[in-house]
């Protein structure tokens, strides 16, 4: 008899301790204000759909109007391309909706789709969004979850002025739905054309799409965009960029002003520039190896000899191992979350490390003559 009372004490107690401590449990934006996501409460708001005109929606080259955002060729399946990639091609990785407005305050409205929440990685990089004002950060939108609807308020237009906006997509998830408000009586216009019109596209892994940035700006290939005003062709399957031939023969047929292909990890690597180059032989090609590994790593230094070696003027080679492995970098055992991803500080060295090669080949490339 003894043993059931001083169970049924010891339940009791348990279970009053837990209830204490569910009622004690806070949200930090209930503690700091600073962490609570941007409302529209109280303000009058017209939605257009982001999708349609005047909007443009950039990233997606293969995408059919009133499509689903899609970073691959809606033919492509697993006879052509590896699994993985055909499912994180709905991921909106470098995509961009730019538009122009002088609405004092702005808004979002989407339905959030495929994204991946994960352990390592702030949801505002992953199925967050984030917008520039004439190519300056001014707000980013923090989803409550990853998926379901997001509502937030973004910074509007400076002193009545028309600004141009990029509102920047997420890059480990997407959005089914995405509406843009101004404020009533306010102006939306297009945006200003792009100083360089063709593309630079990217192919590449987890880092290349984006892991694990903060927010869709800070990927080192959304930094370079911004600093050359050029618009992005993201093609970073996370695991899963394999350089397969179809892709190549694909990225073959579109007019880029570069080509930046990080795919070391990928024997295909080698044949990937082989059906690119044949289509394209003034488009410059930047061969960048793995910043992570084994060094040297040999396929994406293979791939860059051999084409020295046929006479290619156009190509050139970065080793990605000094991204995060320079002794002269003090702080390189800060730049990443697991000694491979990168967070902010690690794509902004990305970005500084490549920023000179990449002016030199756009000052090379038949786009910008």
């Amino acid at each position: 008899m003894r043993k059931e009372y001083f169970f049924f004490c010891l339940l009791f107690i348990t279970s009053t301790l837990s209830s204490l401590a569910i009622e004690d449990k806070k949200e930090i934006s209930e503690i700091d204000q600073n962490f609570r996501p941007a409302t529209i409460t109280g303000l009058d708001v017209h939605f257009y759909n982001a999708f349609q005109q005047p909007f443009s929606l950039e990233g997606f080259p293969w995408r059919k109007p009133e499509g689903a955002i899609l970073r691959l060729p809606e033919t492509f399946t697993e006879k052509e391309i590896n699994k993985g990639a055909l499912f994180l091609a709905h991921h909106s990785a470098g995509g961009v909706i730019r538009f122009r407005s002088d609405s004092p305050y702005l808004a979002l409205r989407a339905k959030l789709a495929y994204s991946f929440d994960m352990n390592h990685m702030p949801r505002t990089g992953s199925a967050g969004f984030d917008l520039y004002r004439d190519g300056k950060f001014v707000s980013v939108v923090q989803p409550p979850s990853s998926f379901g609807t997001i509502v937030s308020k973004l910074t509007g237009a400076d002193n009545g002025k028309i600004c141009n906006f990029s509102l920047n997509l997420p890059l480990y998830g997407s959005a089914a739905e995405i509406e843009i408000g101004i404020a009533p009586g306010s102006r939306l216009l297009p945006p200003l054309p792009h100083k360089i019109a063709k593309p630079i596209l990217f192919h590449g892994s987890s880092i290349t799409q984006g892991g694990c940035a903060s927010r869709p700006g800070n990927v080192f290939t959304s930094m370079l965009c911004r600093e050359f005003d050029v618009p992005q062709i993201n093609l970073g399957f996370s695991g899963s960029g394999m350089a397969e031939p179809a892709l190549a023969e694909a990225v073959s047929k579109l007019e880029l002003s570069l080509l930046v292909l990080d795919a070391g990890h990928s024997t295909h690597n080698r044949r990937f520039y082989e059906i690119v180059r044949k289509a394209q032989p003034d488009l410059p090609i930047l061969i960048v190896s793995k910043s992570y590994g084994n060094r040297p790593e040999k396929i994406s230094r293979a791939t860059y000899e051999a084409a020295v070696a046929s006479g290619d003027k156009a190509v050139r080679f970065f080793d990605g191992w000094s991204f995060f492995h320079n002794p002269d970098d003090v702080d390189s055992d800060a730049c990443t979350v697991d000694g491979i991803h990168p967070n902010d500080l690690g794509f902004y060295r990305m970005y500084q490390k490549l920023r000179p090669v990449i002016a030199e080949l756009l000052e090379y490339s038949p786009a910008t003559k």
